[in-house]
């Protein structure tokens, strides 16, 4: 059996067009094909239409060696997987009845007659070798066919993830005849340029092949992934290592993480190393910053990581902010949108909860509608015009050594993405805080 070092991925149901399902199956596919050196440089959604799934694995056959196919294995008229694949290899299917043995014995040992339709679920064809689903009654095929003059392999699974990803583990990727090269990957994950700055800044690094090097706009910043693929890991890593050290070299102002680093799991962990604690007071994002580092915490076992924060209060209105020990004259005096009202918080939430390190987010103030009376507070209703605007929130973070106080211009891209990408800076912030 040849080599495969191509693959394509094919994604059947008219409801992934339709935006009601989100094909997860081709990204945990495609993973795990570049981890073993297999190049995917085909992905395809196609909805339940004979026709149309046809055309696609005559195209997918005509330019890669492997062709996955998941969805479309179910019992029903419009579940076409079957018929399409054996339309293409002109092959005839049949029942096969140690399948129709097992499907009935599975409703069985459930209580229920197995209904009529489910009879498509045992159908195969002469060069399909059955893939087992003991969890599902959606059985897989492995097809190896003489195709343009060269082997392919068809490999069909089901549709739900869990079905589809046992199927693909345990029953058909032992089966193929995979690369012996391998993919090393490294993320370098940036915050405080834009991903043309990014680009700029890496200039013909980007038209590399192999190392490759690629950039990609996140939530948490901008993300820089190294790739290279060698003959096996050591010598992918090897490959790879001048293009990474050229990459963190040119980046170092910017990068906060590598890889699986997340922003809230590296601000809960320095805090546990030093064993202090984090007062959170929120404008603008309303509680999501004390989200991220919560979930974030209950990830981590026991508990000295939940107890790095202290508590937390949304505060963008003047009587909170006076009840946390914001000094009248300032709230009188000052926008609450302020610097110097946002670094008083700061210092205030961070007495309230006698904790190490208090950081305070400030309301949102519409640029355009700025006054020296301030713009709207938080709680405040304002017009949809207004919420369309370019927005500025100051945040501060303070601890014993002094107080930081940055104040972030953010375009009109949406609330949530206002308060997404504030969240994130807050996290940077405290992150070099405690540096």
């Amino acid at each position: 059996m040849a080599v495969i070092r191509s693959a394509e991925i094919i994604t059947v149901g008219t409801e992934l067009l339709l935006g009601e399902v989100v094909d997860t199956n081709s990204a945990r596919l495609a993973r795990d094909l570049a981890a073993v050196g297999v190049d995917v440089f085909w992905s395809l959604r196609v909805g339940d239409n004979r026709r149309r799934l046809e055309e696609a694995l005559t195209n997918a056959t005509r330019r890669s060696d492997l062709v996955l196919v998941t969805g479309g294995l179910g019992p029903t008229d419009d579940d076409l997987t079957r018929d399409a694949i054996a339309a293409v290899l002109g092959e005839e299917q049949r029942v096969d009845p140690e399948l129709e043995r097992w499907l009935r014995r599975y409703f069985e040992a459930r209580g229920a007659a197995m209904p009529d339709s489910n009879l498509r679920q045992a159908h195969v064809i002469d060069s399909a070798t059955v893939l087992p689903n003991p969890i599902g009654t959606a059985p897989g095929w492995l097809v190896r066919a003489e195709l343009h003059g060269k082997e392919r392999v068809i490999v069909t699974l089901p549709g739900p993830p869990r079905e589809l990803d046992r199927m693909w583990r345990e029953e058909a990727k032992p089966r193929l005849e995979l690369p012996d090269s391998r993919l090393f990957v490294r993320t370098f994950k940036t915050l405080g340029a834009g991903e043309s700055h990014v680009a700029e800044r890496l200039g013909a690094l980007t038209d590399q092949a192999n190392p490759s090097v690629a950039t990609y706009a996140k939530i948490d910043g901008v993300h820089v992934r190294v790739a290279a693929k060698g003959d096996d890991a050591a010598a992918a890593e090897r490959l790879a290592q001048p293009t990474l050290e050229r990459v963190e070299r040119l980046l170092e102002p910017w990068v906060w993480g590598q890889d699986q680093d997340e922003l809230p799991g590296l601000v809960l962990d320095e805090l546990a190393r030093r064993g202090e604690r984090l007062a959170v007071a929120e404008g603008l994002t309303g509680g999501l910053l004390t989200g991220m580092l919560s979930a974030a915490a209950q990830e981590r076992a026991p508990a000295p990581e939940r107890e790095s924060l202290a508590g937390s209060v949304i505060a963008w209105n003047a009587e909170t902010m006076r009840t946390l020990g914001v000094p009248a004259e300032l709230l009188e005096r000052l926008p609450l949108g302020a610097a110097e009202v946002v670094a008083a918080l700061a210092v205030a939430i961070r007495a309230f909860f006698t904790a190490e390190l208090g950081v305070a987010i400030g309301p949102r103030i519409a640029l355009a509608a700025s006054s020296a009376a301030g713009a709207p507070g938080q709680g405040d209703e304002e017009p949809d015009e207004v919420k369309r605007l370019p927005t500025r929130v100051v945040v501060a973070v303070t601890r014993d050594v002094g107080t930081t106080v940055k104040s972030l211009e953010l375009p009109a891209l949406g609330q949530a993405w206002q308060r997404e990408r504030t969240a994130v800076s807050s996290l940077n912030l405290l992150r070099l805080a405690l540096r």
